[in-house]
């Protein structure tokens, strides 16, 4: 039975949509697991524009709303990636537990499902919190997005719920940006990857094709693939020649 992972963040553009599919590629294409992909972002979804989905007849709205069975509005990009796409303009689903129950149905054909968080701190980020076995923050290494996470973190607390760590994302490494040690300490939760600001990412968009598939060398796919390796805990080397020789004096 598959894994659910849940991917949540409640401020915009800190690239949660971006996490999701990517690290869901990666899993896919460097560690041969069979994905479902689900957008859970009730108002405003965008998941499938990474995979060159656009407009689909059955979506994860038709599947909670009892119109449509969860098998049917499944989206094959390949034989490793499967997609639940969600559809603009729709009424809002207010059952959290809802979501939980339609994708147990299909959990035994995946080995891991992604799901991709509403940023609406109401009812729609409870269906993926309620929905996963694992959540992830989204964040990145500025003061106004680390307080919005703070807010997020403690709302899980309040539900009972637990936050298993933080992906940070868009780093520059500037020296005004917030460091790694100082988000993990303020918000009481571990950094389980480092994604750096890499233009790569808005270019696999743009055609569409999944980063680690369109450059799968780039720092950003090595940062994804990296992530990946650590949610299904396997061994994952870094392929590009100057971080191995780095390793190799690090080493010595």
């Amino acid at each position: 039975m598959a894994e659910t992972i849940g991917f949540i963040a409640i401020k915009g553009g800190v690239g949660k949509t971006t996490c999701t599919a990517n690290i869901g590629a990666s899993l896919a294409y460097k560690f041969n697991k069979k994905v479902l992909l689900v957008d859970a972002n009730f108002t405003a979804p965008n998941l499938g524009f990474y995979f060159d989905i656009f407009d689909t007849k059955k979506t994860i709205h038709d599947v909670l709303q009892n119109k449509v069975k969860i098998e049917d509005a499944i989206v094959e990009y390949n034989e490793k990636i499967h997609i639940i796409p969600g559809a603009l303009c729709q009424g809002a689903i207010k059952k959290p537990l809802v979501l939980d129950a339609v994708l147990k149905k299909v959990k035994d054909a995946y080995d891991i499902i992604l799901i991709d968080s509403s940023p609406n701190i109401e009812n729609e980020i409870l269906f993926t919190i309620n929905a996963s076995d694992v959540v992830y923050t989204v964040t990145t290494p500025d003061f106004p997005t680390l307080s919005t996470t703070l807010r997020l973190l403690k709302l899980t607390h309040q539900k009972k719920n637990y936050v298993n760590g933080l992906i940070l994302n868009k780093v520059k490494y500037k020296k005004y940006e917030l460091e790694k040690r100082e988000i993990e300490k303020t918000a009481e939760a571990p950094v389980i990857g480092v994604i750096p600001n890499d233009w790569k990412v808005e270019e696999s968009l743009s055609i569409p094709k999944p980063l680690p598939l369109y450059a799968p060398k780039s720092n950003a796919a090595v940062a994804f693939n990296s992530i990946a390796a650590m949610i299904i805990d396997e061994d994952y080397k870094d392929p590009r020649f100057l971080a191995r020789l780095k390793n190799l004096f690090m080493r010595r």
